[in-house]
């Protein structure tokens, strides 16, 4: 019971509570594969669950089915050297992975789009299920790239980490641009690209189970390898819609006043949290003094994922409670620091792991403590509990 205490810090001051007492989900879906092929799919899926199932428990479950790809991921390829046909060294992957990456994608993207559906299905919509499911979608972001990442590996027809980090960079500035576009017009317009990628990593993890990694070490096009195709999906997707549908939709708001900030400096702050990891990041990654990227990308990754997603957690918390977003983020701040301490010293490589996997620790740490006292305060403010459907009169008592 002492332990558990720790967990009901209250993060959210009154404000931010009134706030979600007044909250209305507002949200824009245009994709054509999302509305006539994922949608029909869930809808009909979800008739086979039973009412009593609680839909964050979807939620959970889908989120955990991505934490354990990734764990079988670093299990079986630590190094991100396993599918790189130039490092025959390194054990292969087992072809089951890719069979169990494909179900556990598939099982993930599923539950994902069935939670909301059995919360309307069953009457137990709420502010708490939508802030825990867009907070554990902004953690997917970190393990997407990461598990797919093994199909590749590192060298000539792979993607080194480098390169995985632009990749990085798109994936997240996606989420969180459609996250701040929210925040100023109040309404989420949902990006084209999501199911479709879902739907095709899940298709990749079968064609690499039946052709084998092999297949991918070669050229696709002319000159031009599969990642060099993917990453032009990426990028191509991330500046030629993201970007420009999002700058777009702001300056529509701001036309016809519909904004939810007053003024241009309030509708921008929560981009500073997000520009300082950004250069931060960008640093440590190009200007090591011993290249860590290169040296421990899946801890360089998962420590700057994890800052990244307490910053988009935070920003999603302000625009859900229409509260001003905080200009900077403790752990992004702490994050800026160790980079700056770390390149001004240009200490030896052991020393620079060693803060790495320490700023993992704490960033991994503050933000579960962060994030599992926010959704209990919020449990705890409408009467809810997390996994279990409470009856409305047992609620209003």
């Amino acid at each position: 019971m002492g332990l558990m205490r720790l967990f009901y810090y209250k993060y959210l001051n009154s404000d931010v509570i009134k706030g979600f007492d007044r909250y209305k989900y507002s949200s824009q879906d245009t994709s054509p594969f999302s509305n006539y092929v994922m949608h029909p799919f869930w809808g009909w899926l979800v008739q086979f669950l039973p009412r009593w199932l609680a839909p964050n428990l979807l939620t959970v479950t889908g989120f955990l089915c991505l934490v354990v790809n990734a764990l079988l991921a670093v299990y079986f390829d630590p190094e991100m050297y396993a599918s790189s046909a130039e490092y025959s060294q390194f054990p292969a992957i087992p072809a089951g992975f890719w069979l169990a990456s494909a179900a556990l994608g598939f099982m993930s993207h599923t539950l994902d789009g069935m939670d909301g559906k059995q919360a309307r299905r069953t009457g137990t919509g709420s502010p708490v299920g939508e802030l825990l499911d867009h907070g554990l979608d902004s953690w997917t972001t970190l393990l997407y790239p990461m598990i797919a990442h093994a199909v590749f590996g590192r060298g000539r027809f792979g993607v080194d980490p480098g390169r995985l980090y632009l990749i990085y960079l798109a994936v997240m500035g996606q989420f969180y641009l459609s996250h701040w576009e929210k925040y100023v017009t109040g309404v989420l317009f949902l990006p084209w690209g999501y199911d479709l990628s879902q739907v095709a990593l899940v298709g990749l993890y079968l064609a690499t189970y039946v052709l084998g990694t092999d297949f991918w070490q070669d050229f696709a096009i002319g000159d031009f390898t599969y990642p060099d195709i993917a990453v032009a999906v990426v990028y191509g997707g991330f500046w030629t819609l993201c970007v420009p549908l999002t700058i777009y939709n702001v300056a529509k708001a701001f036309r016809a006043g519909t904004n939810r900030k007053s003024g241009l400096v309030a509708s921008v702050e929560p981009l500073a949290a997000a520009l300082l990891l950004l250069a931060s990041s960008a640093a440590w990654a190009y200007y090591s003094p011993n290249n860590v990227l290169h040296a421990s990308p899946r801890l360089f990754f998962t420590a700057f994922g994890t800052v990244f997603t307490n910053i988009a957690c935070r920003l999603i918390v302000s625009q859900m409670s229409q509260t001003r977003c905080e200009l900077f983020n403790t752990l992004g701040c702490l994050y800026c620091l160790t980079v700056a301490g770390l390149l001004l010293r240009r200490s030896s490589l052991q020393f620079e792991l060693a803060c790495l996997g320490c700023l993992t620790v704490v960033a991994v740490v503050a933000h579960l403590h962060y994030w599992c006292c926010v959704v209990r305060q919020m449990l705890d403010h409408f009467g809810l509990r997390a996994f279990v459907i409470v009856d409305k009169g047992v609620k209003a008592k």
